[in-house]
């Protein structure tokens, strides 16, 4: 490649701008690794590396695999990085829509100098990228020669052009949650990229995508998923200031750390997603519950009581379990006694680490537990079902290990149908006004049906350590077995 300009590994005064020097290192940022032509369709797969749409390797049809019924997940690739080379599946990905706008905001923007008579490197660059004539691997790049009376207009003018085009990206790089500079960019299926602290948020109370509300395949701790390596570059590479700015932010943000110092209630069973009603009339409880009010957090986290005595982990014998639920506190009605009644709703699991004792009740550090990542649930029941492997036991927990994970759910949705034909007790209008209709996303199936089915307390709390969802819906559809077979 030729342009002009001096030879790339000139060594310049220490006050001079380097973007003469690091022309080759910002195109870099905005060329695809497969063809290393510019970006085109941008594409960012659930490992967190980007390519061209047209780059994508051939995908084929995928078997033995039933959830989620999502659209694009019964097709996969293999990913063609070197630093992954796992399967993805076709659904998890999507046009990246902010490398997509940033790279048509690059063009417009070189666009405008390409005419100028002082055509520096970034520009000539850019141009030999575009043509296809710069091999993405290719470090070693020769200019031209520049006339020495016209080296610092020259200068001036790379600077110039990459201050204009920080300027015009900078909004794009702004989370759309919380407005400010991308910390830890994420980006979703949908291709739409957040703060990941945001998202984690967003995900605590709903599924879908805030820009385009599609539905998230995700596990709402978010913390397996990888980041968007190709924007966390360019973010690093052009807006350092900005961007160490925003984490300076972030760690100076004066946030309640539940985890290090979360209020415990040691009372019932609850789980993420579905409601817990609760009378709160103890002095110490009244008194966390006022406290999680007035802080704003409104959350605090509710432990089944240890009742069979048995050794909770590294906490010993507690008289609480070591698995709960964080509940958000979402009506709550007062008495003239100090009494209330308050209605929650559960958002996530964890584990209790260590405990101790705030004004008579207990605050513990937890660790949260999230489910496996969808590419592991989804393997998991290729494996279980595709009958490679021997099965390791007969009779009925044998025939769940066969099912399919929609099997399992439609198992469970049709006992539910046919106990209301019975009208079971445990169905009644009151507990469908309280819980809902049975739910029919697999995830959360299990937890309807363990807050409405009769049956022990120490069955139903194995539901909360389980990380898998075809996991869970194995423990209920084994309730079912029982069930029915006592019936007969």
């Amino acid at each position: 490649m030729s342009a002009d300009g001096d030879e790339a590994t000139a060594t310049l005064p220490e006050d001079r701008p380097h973007t003469h020097d690091d022309a080759r290192a910002i195109i870099k940022l905005i060329q695809c690794s497969q063809c290393s032509y510019l970006l085109c369709e941008p594409m960012t797969l659930p490992c967190g590396n980007s390519l061209c749409k047209p780059c994508l390797p051939s995908r084929y049809k995928r078997e033995h695999v039933t959830y989620p019924l999502d659209e694009g997940r019964s097709e996969a690739l293999i990913c063609p990085f070197t630093d992954c080379g796992l399967e993805h599946s076709l659904g998890d990905c999507s046009i990246d829509v902010t490398l997509s706008k940033l790279m048509g905001i690059v063009q417009e923007c070189i666009a405008t100098y390409k005419t100028d008579e002082k055509l520096g490197r970034l520009v000539a660059t850019y141009t030999s990228a575009d043509m296809g004539q710069l091999n993405y691997d290719s470090d070693d790049v020769s200019y031209k020669p520049i006339d020495p009376e016209s080296s610092d207009a020259v200068h001036t003018f790379d600077t110039a052009v990459l201050e204009n085009l920080k300027e015009a990206i900078r909004t794009e790089l702004e989370c759309q949650v919380c407005y400010q500079i991308m910390l830890d960019p994420l980006t979703t299926s949908c291709g739409h990229t957040f703060c990941r602290k945001c998202i984690a948020r967003v995900l605590d109370h709903s599924n879908l995508c805030p820009m385009c509300r599609r539905r998230l395949p995700m596990t709402p701790g978010v913390q397996a998923e990888p980041s968007n390596k190709r924007i966390t570059h360019v973010l690093q590479a052009l807006l350092p200031d900005l961007l160490a700015a925003r984490q300076a932010a972030a760690d100076q943000e004066e946030v309640i750390d539940e985890d290090a110092n979360l209020p415990l209630f040691p009372c019932t069973l609850a789980y993420p997603h579905m409601p817990t009603f609760l009378h709160i009339f103890e002095p110490r409880y009244r008194l966390m519950v006022r406290r999680a009010v007035e802080g704003g957090s409104r959350r605090f986290g509710m432990l089944m009581n240890n009742h069979s005595g048995h050794a909770q982990g590294a906490l010993g014998r507690v008289h609480f379990v070591q698995y709960g639920t964080i509940l958000h506190i979402e009506r709550m009605e007062m008495f003239p006694d100090g009494r209330s009644l308050i209605q929650t709703r559960g958002l996530s699991r964890f584990r209790v680490l260590e405990t101790s004792l705030l004004d008579g009740y207990l605050v513990g550090r937890v660790q949260r537990v999230d489910d496996i990542p969808l590419p592991e649930e989804e393997a998991l029941e290729a494996r279980e079902t595709s009958g490679d492997q021997p099965a390791s036991s007969e009779g009925p927990s044998a025939q769940l290990d066969c099912m399919s994970t929609q099997r399992l759910l439609e198992y469970g949705l049709q006992f539910v149908e046919e106990a209301r034909s019975r009208s079971a007790r445990w169905l009644h209008q009151r507990v469908l006004a309280a819980y809902g209709q049975p739910p029919t996303d697999p995830a959360i199936f299990p937890y309807w049906l363990a807050s409405v089915l009769p049956i022990a307390e120490e069955e139903k709390y194995l539901l909360l350590p389980a990380t898998s969802v075809r996991e869970r819906l194995k423990i209920t559809a084994g309730w079912i077995q029982r069930l029915e077979a006592a019936r007969r």
